[in-house]
């Protein structure tokens, strides 16, 4: 019964979040509910959720903050001088344009933001494409692979919503993993080499330069005078939290409150700066907290525990042993069948509870997960308000934009993968 009660919940959060019949906050916390009520849990639920929202709690705390901070960051033009000094360096060769363009990506994308990435970077570059003849789909397709494998950070949305589902440290999902994700991003530079390579070897030699006032925009929020200060709490920030001098929360917490007063010292302006990033941060946040109680719910009541063991009766067991493996060759294409809420609390905690039944490490489907599902996969998933953001800012079509980098993502998230399974982190 409760095996059945679980599949019907995870189905019933599958079906209302992918058609959009409800919101993924209402789904995952009316659907559990409804059926926690079903399996005669009534007055246990309430300490449920608590339990539940507990685990979530620091992860919740650490994804508000982390971005709010970046978003002063980026307010503050801490990024700007690094955008120029790199478009300057890279001049008229298409090979460096393209090494420039995935640079910025990644720099811009260190707030976890695909919109915000998409938003700055695209504009800024777009100008410098038409005119040196380059094209579009080339700009479109390093860019989606930059951004797609810096979602693989602690503060990604892929990342915090795999750790919630599995009810884990943030950085003990992703630490592990640090090196696979700079091979990663090693990756999307070679990729970008050779495909600036193939611009280069297409259009020839080309007679452009730069402007200076091309690249100097004024900009009333910016604090030049503050660049190496932001870039030092930048390091501040990330550095203690990576080797887990302090968690994440308090890290980003502390970070957030000493660049806001920094930068922007009067309260007026504070309250405007918390106001313009608020939104988004809030919107996530609630879908972590729901999820909370999604989680809580289906453990508590012992849901998850009965589907993974139902599981296992059907599942080979070799077949079983490999589930971080199989995870990890699936992520990518199946942020093309599933959007983020609906895979990580939906179909994540179930491979997780199987892989625990058949003694493999939950944290190894979790880390494979996040090697492509909504990482490398999101900027050209059409489930994703991003994706068309991306292609609507490049001026590319989608099937275009999907045929070229679906291929080139799939790359890096196995070699990500490959090198995860060789240092042991996946096992096989």
């Amino acid at each position: 019964m409760l095996a059945f009660l679980g599949l019907l919940t995870v189905l019933l959060l599958l079906f209302l979040v992918i058609t959009k019949k409800a919101s993924p906050v209402i789904a995952l916390i009316l659907v559990p509910l409804v059926t926690g009520i079903a399996a005669g849990k009534t007055t246990e639920l309430p300490g449920m959720i608590s339990e539940g929202l507990q685990a979530i709690a620091p992860t919740g705390v650490m994804f508000v903050f982390a971005i709010l901070f970046f978003g002063i960051l980026l307010d503050a033009g801490t990024f700007q001088p690094i955008i120029n000094r790199l478009l300057k360096i890279a001049g008229n060769d298409p090979v460096k344009i393209t090494l420039a363009t995935a640079v910025l990506a990644m720099l811009i994308h260190l707030d976890g933001s695909g919109a915000v990435t998409f938003l700055v970077v695209i504009p800024a570059l777009v100008p410098i494409y038409d005119q040196l003849g380059m094209k579009r789909i080339t700009l479109a397709c390093v860019v989606a692979l930059a951004a797609g494998t810096m979602n693989i950070l602690p503060w990604g949305g892929p990342t915090i919503r795999a750790a919630t589902a599995l009810e884990v440290p943030v950085t003990e999902l992703f630490n592990p993993i640090l090196i696979p994700f700079l091979f990663g991003l090693m990756t999307v530079l070679v990729i970008a080499f050779f495909l600036g390579k193939g611009e280069k070897n297409r259009l020839g030699t080309i007679d452009f330069e730069i402007r200076n006032e091309d690249l100097n925009k004024s900009n009333d929020l910016a604090r030049p005078k503050l660049f190496w200060v932001n870039i030092l709490l930048i390091f501040l920030a990330i550095i203690p939290m990576i080797l887990g001098w302090v968690p994440p929360y308090v890290s980003f917490m502390i970070a957030f409150a000493i660049a806001l007063l920094i930068n922007y010292p009067k309260v007026e302006e504070q309250k405007k700066r918390i106001d313009a990033h608020a939104k988004e941060a809030m919107l996530m946040a609630s879908i972590l907290f729901a999820a909370g109680c999604f989680t809580g719910i289906l453990k508590g009541t012992g849901m998850m525990e009965a589907m993974a063991g139902n599981v296992q009766g059907f599942l080979p067991e070799q077949l079983g042993r490999q589930l971080p493996l199989i995870t990890g060759l699936l992520s990518m294409p199946a942020s093309l069948l599933f959007d983020p809420d609906s895979f990580y609390f939906g179909i994540l905690p179930l491979m997780a509870s199987t892989a625990d039944h058949f003694g493999v490490s939950s944290l190894q489907v979790g880390q494979a997960a996040i090697m492509g599902q909504m990482t490398t996969g999101f900027p050209v998933s059409p489930l994703t308000g991003s994706t068309f953001l991306l292609i609507g800012l490049a001026g590319v079509d989608l099937g275009e934009h999907q045929k070229k980098t679906i291929p080139l993502a799939f790359l890096v998230t196995l070699v990500i993968l490959t090198v995860s399974v060789l240092m042991g982190i996946i096992s096989i």
